[in-house]
């Protein structure tokens, strides 16, 4: 893993650049334009920090090309060349977990309740499987291109995924505080 700090300065320019150039395309815009213009401009900062890398990475390039008018952003963006990664996504094939024993007390306490209720008696086993397929199912779908990985592959993506979001929301917390500092302490003419 590269330094955060590296990290951050990075998605700063190419962050800025991307705002630059859809500014200079278009001067008026709505304010739910802006929030798409801002968004898109830190995904695809975010995603070319990573050099396509990474699964979720190349989701969000794909996904963001998809619309012709993007696609002069990306390009500015990733003018350099070295983002023009022609990696596809897999598709990984599910490995079947390893039986082990559970010993978490939020199954065992569901377990209990459900054979309470019926007279039917239900696995611990069966119940931590469903809230592992179900957690898991959430994932895949807050992770871009999750919906493609094995679960193994499916935790390192988040991970690192997670990092570059907290890298996108540092530098995001940086420049209001700066930017609110600097409304509230303007420069004096002398």
């Amino acid at each position: 893993m590269r330094n955060p700090s590296s990290l951050k300065q990075e998605f700063l320019k190419k962050w800025i650049k991307g705002l630059q150039i859809c500014n200079s395309t278009k001067k008026k815009m709505s304010i739910m334009e802006r929030k798409k213009i801002i968004k898109l401009s830190a995904d695809i900062a975010m995603a070319s920090t990573r050099k396509s890398t990474t699964y979720w990475s190349h989701a969000l390039m794909v996904n963001a090309s998809k619309d012709d008018t993007n696609k002069i952003i990306i390009e500015n963006i990733l003018e350099n060349g070295d983002d023009n990664n022609s990696k596809g996504i897999r598709i990984i094939n599910f490995k079947k977990a390893s039986k082990g024993i559970i010993r978490s007390k939020k199954i065992v306490k569901k377990s209990w309740k459900i054979s309470r209720r019926g007279r039917k008696i239900i696995s611990p086993n069966i119940i931590a499987k469903k809230m592992v397929k179900k957690r898991t199912k959430v994932l895949k779908s807050l992770v871009p291109g999750g919906e493609y990985m094995d679960n193994a592959l499916l935790i390192k993506e988040t991970l690192d995924y997670i990092i570059s979001l907290r890298v996108q929301v540092d530098v995001m917390r940086h420049l209001a505080n700066n930017a609110s500092y600097e409304i509230n302490n303007p420069k004096k003419s002398l």
